[in-house]
């Protein structure tokens, strides 16, 4: 097994031999991280590979993320290290059950959660993130807006919108699993900090966060706050809040904070997809087309703010 330093090495190499960009959520492996040419949310980095003139994507994060960056950069190969890091929540929603549930609201309009698989966004009028999620509902016309799939986003939502929000029973199981409970024990151990949740958290969570943000958001946030900051979200983000801000304080705020799928890319997987050119994510043409006008119309109401 060759050491880390020597895998490092042979990544830049094959970097630079396949014209390749690394790209790594904020939710990665700190080594991940580190070697990543950017960082930052699954959006975020999608609209960065548009931008870059590589030829080759590597996307370190999970399967939606990596099909949303083949969506926006059709031209360029985009590689998925390990196939088997998926989203639990994308998995939680099927285009046909979808279609299904459509035909129930047929006046409503259809909000996408990104977190969620091409063919699905190819059934939706709009996709959000969870940055612009409240601003998307409400520049819509229609007075009721079905919501896929994530039911604690879609209720974070309907506190900042008139109107009838229609949640799907979709949910992030590294967000829903933390409690209150937790919130309050660490509010005690760390007084003097703040409280930063993700809106993807239980209402009862984001109830006691001093401030609701994106991941995004988060590390915005973070360089121009306080010292102390209590994080209400999956704890690989701590790696990059500490390494732009080594001199303020970030606490877990549960040790169970972990998304098994965003730590399934190692050093070692990264190296075998650039050696490999694998996993290669392609998106058909006809669900790339429909699911881009969903993606599109999103960057078009940020962009007419």
């Amino acid at each position: 097994m060759q050491n880390n330093q020597d895998i490092i090495h042979r990544i830049l190499e094959l970097k630079k031999e396949r014209n390749a960009v690394i790209l790594a959520h904020n939710y990665e492996r700190g080594e991940i991280q580190d070697i990543a040419d950017f960082t930052g949310d699954s959006l975020g980095l999608s609209r960065q590979a548009m931008d870059q003139e590589a030829e080759v994507i590597v996307f370190c994060g999970v399967h939606f993320m990596a099909e949303s960056a083949a969506i926006l950069s059709p031209e360029k190969t985009v590689l998925l290290p390990e196939l088997y890091a998926g989203c639990p929540m994308a998995s939680m929603v099927t285009a046909d059950a979808l279609r299904e549930e459509k035909k129930k609201y047929p006046d409503a309009a259809v909000v996408c959660y990104v977190n969620s698989t091409a063919d699905v966004k190819a059934e939706c009028d709009i996709c959000c993130t969870s940055a612009n999620a409240v601003e998307v509902v409400n520049s819509l016309e229609e007075d009721e807006v079905l919501f896929v799939p994530d039911k604690n986003l879609a209720d974070y939502v309907s506190r900042f919108s008139t109107k009838r929000i229609i949640p799907w029973e979709g949910y992030c199981p590294t967000h829903n699993q933390i409690l209150a409970s937790d919130v309050l024990k660490a509010k005690q151990e760390h007084p003097d900090a703040e409280v930063l949740a993700h809106p993807e958290c239980r209402r009862e969570v984001i109830d006691l966060a001093d401030r609701v943000f994106s991941t995004t958001g988060m590390v915005e946030h973070a360089k121009t706050a306080g010292d102390e900051f209590i994080i209400v979200t999956e704890r690989g983000i701590i790696h990059k809040l500490q390494k732009d801000n080594p001199e303020k304080r970030f606490y877990n705020v549960s040790e169970f904070t972990v998304c098994p799928e965003m730590k399934a890319i190692d050093l070692e997987s990264l190296l075998l997809s650039l050696e490999n050119m694998q996993h290669v994510i392609t998106v058909p043409e006809d669900i790339a087309n429909k699911a881009r006008v969903a993606l599109d119309r999103m960057l078009e109401v940020k962009r007419s703010r």
